[in-house]
């Protein structure tokens, strides 16, 4: 008898209609055969690719959209935060396609080291993978290009100033003239955009995807880019009809906690001492020289720690991290050179003794602890200094005065977070423009701060600015213009006269750590600005100086209200924890690159 073609009963989800079972457990009537439609055929191969390949039993959260939309060969930018699987959205659909006969998927990346990450782990998954980059000699390099050009090749990893070469291109003219060009991946997406984190001009030239290859679906990934980053990724990729992704950016396993710096290197040691003794985690410094001196630091104290820099040589780098790739409970310390596209899924925490430039950079590498959905430890150590740091790069910066202004507003979103007496991840996903409910897992959730009303210490410090530039002609630093408003009859204070002027000693009340509180907010919020003094040595330094936005403080117009202390020590009642954080579902059960 002929067969009877019925719609598959299993819909979308069935991979395996040629057995007597469907997946959902329907028996198939004899004289039967379960057909599938177009689109629930493309979504049977994906999962087919997602079990067979890469061993995963489901697509998680948007994953599956992502992948069908982009197999269908639509173009489409997608915001995921670290852990959440972003290279299985484009490894998939480049898998199905070359099963589909459309050809390989060039994979743009940044990083050497993270090009052979994934061409390693898709090499372990049985995937044709190869990268083209400075590593490989000539006879390596033109076995690639041989066999991208015999169809041996699923996916290619090549970094942006490569791919817009004469020779590059040329092998993608071939490519596309055959109809063997099938999906371009843009990975670490932000760096395209002056207002990231990672801003990398070579990424600029990839408009030339979508002039020089019409029809060639892209797909774009970032795990951070707020609106302004967002809008100008869509602009410089040519992305104005591309679907947008936007995954959540709450990572609810993940606890945030900022401390005040005061010793920050013995505030670190306690910290892992006592919450974190032989676990994986990594711990950002602002130079190559902090680096190294906090690793030898940490060996010293019988921690397992390396040191990562760009300075360090390539052999040097390579083993230290491969040492933390392969080994338990190695502390990676380094700067901003290390952890794009490193896959270890079990480091316990990321620390920051110097605070990073923006939000975006200080959640891309906090998004690195927890990504086997554990819980995990976002700690950092904040002070004067670093607002200092911070305001005066940007301030010294060639760039033109409406990209400093960008900066400003992105360092001071930061600085709003590290100052935040109320939730932690309220905050930080609000700047993602996400809304969201007090977590109960940060350390102002946990350990609501004590807060004092410092209106009255603040106008006092912004008249002793005043009245000291006012009496010498000239601007004071923040060491002097505490000991004018404590009083205290120093060297310097009696040689300029500054015993005599209305200021002396009228704040003798309060402490110097109160002081360099109420200051740092200050230079947060902009109500206190630098001066840099150069002196004919060439060496120089910063003064205080008031700003616009100094008088409706010293007004009383604006109030300023601060945490008694955040230098407490952050073990307080706490426990070793391996749990996702309480009050927050969705914690990450599936660890994806």
């Amino acid at each position: 008898a002929q067969s009877t073609i019925r719609p598959c009963p299993g819909g979308a989800r069935c991979a395996c209609c040629r057995q007597n079972t469907s997946p959902i457990g329907l028996q198939r009537p004899p004289g039967v055969r379960w057909q599938l439609s177009k689109q629930e055929s493309t979504v049977s191969a994906a999962l087919s690719v997602l079990h067979g390949v890469f061993g995963y039993p489901a697509f998680r959260g948007p994953q599956e959209a992502i992948v069908d939309h982009v197999i269908a060969g639509g173009d489409a930018l997608v915001l995921m935060p670290t852990g959440g699987g972003k290279s299985l959205c484009y490894q998939v659909p480049a898998i199905v396609r070359q099963q589909q006969g459309r050809g390989v998927t060039i994979v743009v990346s940044p990083l050497i080291a993270l090009m052979h990450d994934q061409v390693g782990a898709l090499h372990e998954a049985g995937v044709d993978a190869a990268f083209l980059n400075s590593t490989l000699d000539w006879e390596q390099t033109q076995d690639v290009e041989l066999r991208l050009q015999t169809g041996a090749i699923t996916l290619l990893y090549a970094a942006p100033e490569r791919l817009t070469t004469p020779r590059f291109l040329g092998l993608l003219d071939d490519l596309y003239q055959q109809g063997h060009l099938s999906l371009f991946a843009i990975d670490e997406a932000h760096c395209v955009s002056q207002w990231g984190h990672d801003f990398r001009p070579e990424y600029r030239a990839l408009s030339i995807l979508h002039e020089r290859y019409a029809g060639v679906p892209r797909i774009a990934l970032t795990a951070t880019a707020d609106a302004l980053t967002r809008a100008d990724i869509i602009e410089r990729l040519r992305l104005e009809e591309a679907q947008l992704f936007i995954s959540s950016f709450d990572r609810p396993n993940i606890r945030y906690t900022i401390v005040e710096k005061k010793d920050a290197t013995t505030q670190l040691l306690r910290f892992i001492e006592r919450e974190h003794a032989g676990d994986a985690g990594v711990v950002y410094c602002q130079s190559r020289k902090r680096v190294e001196e906090l690793a030898a630091t940490l060996v010293e104290a019988g921690i397992a720690a390396l040191p990562y820099h760009a300075g360090l040589p390539a052999d040097v780098r390579q083993q230290n991290q491969n040492r933390f790739l392969r080994e338990e409970g190695i502390v990676m310390v380094a700067t901003i050179a290390f952890g794009m596209g490193i896959d270890k899924p079990d480091v316990r925490f990321v620390g920051h003794v110097d605070m990073p430039k923006n939000i975006e950079g200080y959640y891309q590498e906090t998004g690195r602890a927890g990504r086997d959905g554990l819980a995990a430890d976002a700690w950092m150590a904040y002070g004067l200094q670093d607002v200092v740091n911070q305001r005066r790069m940007i301030d010294e910066s060639p760039a033109g005065e409406e990209f400093k202004q960008g900066l400003r507003g992105k360092l001071d979103a930061l600085l709003g977070l590290a100052e935040a007496t109320d939730c932690r991840r309220v905050r930080l996903l609000a700047y993602f423009g996400e809304a969201s409910e007090p977590c109960g897992n940060c350390d102002n959730c946990l350990h609501p701060p004590e807060v004092w009303d410092a209106t009255d210490c603040a106008r006092k410090l912004l008249s002793t600015i005043y009245r000291v530039h006012q009496s010498s002609g000239i601007g004071f630093g923040t060491g002097h213009i505490m000991d004018v408003l404590r009083g205290k009859k120093t060297e310097k204070v009696e040689q300029f006269g500054h015993d005599k002027i209305s200021t002396f000693g009228i704040g003798a009340e309060f402490t110097e750590p109160q002081l360099r509180a109420v200051l740092r907010q200050l230079l947060a919020t902009g109500a206190v600005g630098l001066h840099k003094v150069l002196l004919e040595s060439g060496h120089g330094f910063d003064t205080l100086c008031l700003t616009d936005a100094s008088r409706a403080v010293l007004r009383g117009e604006v109030p300023v209200r601060l945490r008694a202390s955040t230098a407490a020590a952050s073990g307080r009642d706490r426990k070793r924890r391996r749990q996702p954080g309480p009050g927050r579902a969705g914690a990450l059960h599936q660890p994806q690159s």
